[in-house]
């Protein structure tokens, strides 16, 4: 099966990027924000779906950034394909974020956010191969 992803690059006035510490089938992993394409729904509306439900803010998306253009397997079922989308997003309500830096290797049993500062944004500090391929993009 091919499932979509559809993440936001959000950046804040001070120059950060938004990272989503998250625990999914009791695997530790850290991404930037978004998720999973559902039927019915064009890849903006998902992103903006996404954002909302996981901040509880209304976001804008601004710009399409990369698709990747590679194979990529599933970290969850052997048997899927990923196919992801980057946008870059824009909330305007930012700051109301709640936000804990980010500790490496530590297991987050909650949806926890960070801001990082974009010229400190390290492909190491984020778990999936296509997250980490787009950094080089962004910084």
């Amino acid at each position: 099966m091919i499932i979509v992803r559809v993440y936001g690059i959000v950046e804040n006035s001070h120059n950060e990027i938004l990272l989503s510490s998250e625990v999914y089938h009791r695997k530790y992993f850290t991404k930037f924000i978004g998720g999973g394409l559902e039927h019915g729904e064009g890849t903006i509306d998902c992103l903006e779906r996404e954002i909302k439900e996981e901040t509880g803010l209304k976001s804008e998306v601004t710009q399409h950034l990369y698709t990747t253009d590679f194979y990529l397997q599933s970290a969850f079922n052997p048997n899927d394909q990923i196919v992801s989308i980057y946008y870059r997003a824009h909330i305007p309500d930012w700051k109301q974020i709640p936000h804990e830096p980010l500790v490496p290797g530590k297991s987050y049993n909650t949806q926890t956010f960070h801001w990082i500062k974009k010229d400190q944004l390290h492909q190491n500090m984020l778990s999936f191969p296509a997250d980490k391929h787009l950094v080089k993009f962004i910084i």
